[in-house]
C-alpha cells in the first residue's frame, strides 16, 4: 500500500485544481461545452449552445492584407531591428537622399536647399558629442572590414559590443580608432571560431600589423575576454578550398590535426602553420600532387614552416615512428 505524505497530497490537489481551472477556461459556463474563437467577429462562443462568452476581442494583427512576402514587406510600417553596428543602435531617423516628394515628383530648388539643411542638422543631432562621433566612425570601420572579409553579421555585432566595452572602459586614449576597431573585429572572429587570420586582417585594415596586434593584446587583457588559441582545424576548410583539394584530402588533413592535438604537437605552434602543413601532409597520404610552394602561396605560410610541421604531424599519426616519404625538400618541393 502506498502512503502519501502531506507534501504529495498538497501537490496532487494543486495539480487537480490547475487542470480544472484550465478546463473551465475552455468550457462553456452554461452547458460545459467547448468554446471556439470567431476571429471575424471577435467573439468567443460555445460550439454546443451558441452562448457568446466574450466579445470585442482585440486583433493584434495588421489591418491590411498581403498575399506574398514582398507585399507584406512593402506594407509593413515597422523599421529595421536594433543593431549594435550603429552608434544609436538604429533608433534615430534618417532623411532620404532622394529629392522627391511622396508622389515621386522632383522637389523645387528651394525645397532641395531646405532638405539639405535638414539633413545637415539631422546628422549633427545624431552625433552630439565626441564619443558618439568616435563610435560612429569605429562601427563604420568594423562593418567595412567585416564586409570585405565575408564575416557574418552576428560576428560584426559582437565586434561592436567589444568596441563599446573598450570605449566605456576608457581604453581608447593614446590609441587610434582604426586600431581598436580592427582589434575588436579580430576578437569577435576568434570568439566565433572563424577562419580569418592576422594576415587577412592586415589586408583590409588601415593600420599596420604591429599596431593592430598590440591593440588586440591590450583589449584582450583589459576586458578579460579570455580568448584561447585558435584551433588549427578551423582553417582547414578555407585552405582546402584555396588549393582545390578533394574531400578525401580534407578529411585526411582533419584526422592529422586531431591526432596531432592528441599527441600535443600543436602546443606552442602556429595554428595557421599546422593547418597548412596538414593540407600538404594529407596530399602525400592520398597521392594528390600538392607542392609546398602551392600550399605556401595559398596559406601565406613559409615553405620552411610547412616542411617542419608536416613531418611532426606524420610522425604523430604513426606513433612516433620515422616517416619515409618521396617528397623532396627545398622550396617548391612536390609530393
Amino acid at each position: 500500500m502506498t502512503t502519501l505524505t502531506t507534501y504529495d497530497a498538497d501537490e496532487r490537489d494543486s495539480t487537480v485544481q490547475e487542470e480544472e481551472t484550465e478546463r473551465g477556461e475552455h468550457a462553456c459556463p452554461d452547458c460545459g461545452g467547448n468554446l471556439t474563437q470567431d476571429g471575424t467577429r471577435g467573439e468567443t462562443v460555445c460550439a454546443d449552445c451558441g452562448l457568446v462568452v466574450d466579445e470585442d476581442a482585440i486583433d493584434h494583427g495588421p489591418e491590411w492584407r498581403a498575399f506574398d512576402s514582398a507585399e507584406r514587406d512593402q506594407k509593413s510600417r515597422v523599421g529595421a531591428p536594433t543593431t549594435k553596428l550603429m552608434h544609436d543602435e538604429g533608433l534615430s531617423t534618417n532623411i532620404g537622399w532622394q529629392n522627391k516628394d511622396a508622389n515621386g515628383n522632383s522637389l523645387s530648388s528651394r525645397q532641395r536647399e531646405k532638405m539639405q539643411r535638414l539633413r545637415t542638422w539631422n546628422e549633427r543631432f545624431r552625433t552630439r558629442d565626441h564619443s558618439e562621433r568616435n563610435l560612429k566612425q569605429a562601427l563604420g570601420e568594423i562593418d567595412r572590414m567585416g564586409s570585405a572579409l565575408g564575416v557574418p553579421e552576428s560576428a560584426r555585432e559582437t565586434a561592436g559590443v567589444v568596441y563599446r566595452r573598450a570605449l566605456d572602459e576608457g581604453l581608447l586614449p593614446g590609441r587610434s580608432i582604426e586600431g581598436i576597431a580592427t582589434a575588436s573585429l579580430y576578437a569577435a572572429i576568434r570568439q566565433t571560431n572563424l577562419p580569418q587570420t592576422i594576415d587577412d586582417m592586415v589586408v583590409v585594415s588601415r593600420v599596420d600589423e604591429q599596431e593592430f596586434t598590440r591593440a588586440y593584446r591590450y583589449i584582450n587583457r583589459e576586458l578579460a575576454l579570455e580568448i584561447g588559441p585558435p584551433d588549427p582545424a578551423n582553417y582547414l576548410t578555407k585552405f582546402a578550398s584555396k588549393v582545390d583539394a578533394s574531400d578525401e584530402l580534407a578529411m585526411q588533413a582533419r584526422d592529422l590535426i586531431e591526432t596531432g592535438k592528441d599527441e600535443n604537437v600543436h602546443s606552442g605552434k602556429s595554428p595557421v602553420g599546422l593547418a597548412a602543413a596538414a593540407i600538404y601532409a594529407a596530399g602525400l597520404l592520398v597521392d594528390e600532387e600538392l607542392t609546398q610552394e602551392t600550399v605556401s602561396e595559398a596559406t601565406d605560410v613559409s615553405t620552411v614552416t610547412i616542411r617542419d610541421r608536416y613531418r611532426e604531424l606524420l610522425e604523430a599519426s604513426t606513433g612516433g615512428d620515422a616517416v619515409e616519404t618521396n617528397a623532396p625538400s627545398g622550396p617548391g618541393a612536390s609530393a
